[in-house]
């Protein structure tokens, strides 16, 4: 193999599990402004089919529009709840 394959060797080493690893290890953490960021987009998009949509009457619309925002945030509030409870219980 040249240097300039992309692929590796027999001697590549690979990361494997050690004895004393946590078995939660799998879990990967939850970055909480994606998350609320991410649900705020979708619910929006839910919102901007509804109104396209005819599914919304105009005077619907404005009470319509902030539910994505506190959806998420109340989601936002949550995963920072269940992070914080299960670190401190890690520790």
């Amino acid at each position: 193999m040249s240097e300039y394959d992309s692929y590796p060797d027999d001697t590549t080493v690979l990361p494997t599990d050690e004895p004393g690893q946590d078995t939660d290890s799998w879990r990967h953490p939850v970055n909480v402004a994606h998350l609320v960021m991410g649900l705020a987009f979708l619910g929006l998009v839910v919102v901007w089919g509804l109104i396209a949509g005819d599914v919304v009457a105009d005077d619907d619309i404005r009470w319509l529009l902030p539910v994505p925002w506190v959806l998420a945030g109340g989601a936002g509030l949550v995963a920072t709840a269940l992070g914080a409870r299960r670190r401190s219980q890690a520790s």
